[in-house]
């Protein structure tokens, strides 16, 4: 599992119809993470126990002001699925999508990291899987890392 993380003053995300036209707001958070998470097809075999430390680095991650977490803040995590994280552009001019988790694996294993994240306590917000999404933010810093389990 991969997620980039940014550090945020807000985001949002928006669904939009297939002509890129809004339709509603899924989520946003103010001050917080933005969180793009990508699953690999190897972590549904174990995604119990990576949703868990996924959760927990997140949750706990000491990227906000004052070096402070989500978890001592109360500070929101807006959690958006992003299955490109694992698009590989080593040969040829085409990403390749194949170390990317099935949808319809991966969709369970997001719903499950985004309820650890409830379960410890957290704000969190989302969008929806596999909608067309358009994700806003401002970023804070910027500051972004790359958290992998």
């Amino acid at each position: 599992m991969r997620a980039v993380v940014a550090r945020v003053r807000r985001a949002s995300v928006t669904i939009c119809d297939d002509h890129d036209e809004p339709l509603r707001v899924s989520g946003a958070i103010g001050a917080g993470l933005l969180v793009l998470l990508g699953v690999h097809r190897d972590d549904v075999a174990d995604a119990a126990t990576k949703t868990h430390t996924m959760a927990r680095k997140l949750h706990e991650l000491r990227i906000l002001r004052d070096e402070r977490s989500c978890a001592d803040s109360g500070a929101g995590l807006l959690v958006v699925s992003q299955f490109t994280l694992y698009g590989e552009t080593r040969k040829g001019r085409r990403p390749s999508w194949s170390g990317a988790a099935r949808p319809e694996d991966a969709a369970p294993v997001v719903d499950a990291l985004v309820a650890a994240l409830r379960d410890r306590g957290a704000t969190v917000e989302t969008g929806e899987f596999g909608a067309n999404m358009a994700v806003e933010s401002v970023n804070d810093g910027p500051f972004t890392v790359l958290v992998e389990v």
